[in-house]
């Protein structure tokens, strides 16, 4: 085994990721690195061996760890990344920062960032994602973010250098974002909680709030600018696809695509990380069936199939 480091934060051996990812779903990480601070976490890096691979998580929020694990150090920033300031109209938070305590306490500042309320995760995850609701997208508000790159440098990136798409985004190879700032527009407090507040209700009736799920499963597969805003004249929505291919509800093993909203897959209880990329791959193949489309993941899937799986 590779000697790693030894930093002032948590380095864990085989940490189990399952509990640690809105699924419950996934095996250990080889490593599992909780720093300190940026400090912590630049020094790691920058003397971690070069062939270590680091894959940095949020909250696991739109993840699904595969259940033979991830290889290399999994680094997952906690309350010293957490931080979030209203200067003005400019919103500087941790990327540990929830996307719903953004919204709140920016709204309760008067500054509009009341889009990110409904998104379910971290800044870090939405900033790498260009994560968006109700027609507004992170690539409309974000001024630039603050990385620790593989190497252990800490850099300032533009917005405009992170070329943000439809859920996507360049972040370097193994770079963790640890800061992001954005610039909002003003809006009256009460108006702001309102609206919030009418979000919430309206997600509540038509997702599956309560379930364990990883938010939209799939993409929306056309019909999107290069800056990741929908053009509503070419939209053709994941859910319907799936609907009309007769996948609402289908299952395998203990995962299911909600009966509520057909892009929402769910752990029922019991399922594995193989059961629920099986019914996604599912899915895939019907829609392209009845469709002639083929559906992009959404969920980030990564790690390995168990030894036992393997080239089956």
């Amino acid at each position: 085994m590779t000697d790693l480091p030894t930093p002032r934060g948590t380095l864990t051996p085989e940490r189990n990721l399952s509990d640690l990812t809105w699924l419950r779903v996934g095996g250990p990480a080889e490593w599992l690195f909780q720093p300190a601070d940026e400090g912590d976490l630049a020094e790691f890096l920058a003397t971690l061996p070069a062939s270590v691979a680091v894959f940095p998580m949020g909250v696991g929020s739109n993840l699904i760890v595969r259940d033979g694990g991830l290889r290399g150090v999994v680094v997952r920033l906690g309350r010293g990344f957490n931080s979030i300031v209203v200067e003005g109209n400019r919103v500087v938070a941790g990327a540990a920062a929830l996307d719903a305590h953004v919204a709140r306490r920016a709204g309760e500042a008067g500054v509009d960032l009341a889009f990110l309320r409904t998104i379910p995760g971290a800044i870090g995850g939405a900033v790498r994602m260009n994560a968006g609701c109700y027609g507004q997208y992170v690539a409309d508000v974000l001024e630039e973010i603050r990385i620790v790159t593989r190497q252990g440098r800490a850099e300032t990136l533009p917005a405009a250098a992170l070329d943000l798409r439809y859920r996507q985004s360049m972040i370097p190879d193994g770079a963790v974002i640890v800061e992001a700032t954005f610039r909002a527009p003003a809006g009256d407090p009460a108006a702001l909680a309102a609206r919030m507040a009418e979000q919430i209700a309206k997600r509540d009736a038509s997702q599956p709030v309560k379930e364990r799920t990883a938010g939209s499963t799939f993409r929306n597969p056309a019909g999107f600018s290069s800056t990741g805003r929908a053009n509503d004249s070419h939209e053709m929505k994941a859910w319907t696809l799936i609907d009309r291919a007769g996948m609402r509800g289908a299952r395998v093993g203990g995962a299911q695509m909600s009966p509520l909203h057909a892009n929402f897959m769910i752990n029922t209880g019991g399922a594995t990380a193989a059961d629920l990329e099986r019914l996604g791959e599912d899915v895939r193949k019907k829609v392209f069936q009845s469709s002639g489309i083929t559906l992009e993941w959404e969920i980030m899937r990564v790690g390995e199939a168990p030894a036992d799986d393997q080239g089956a």
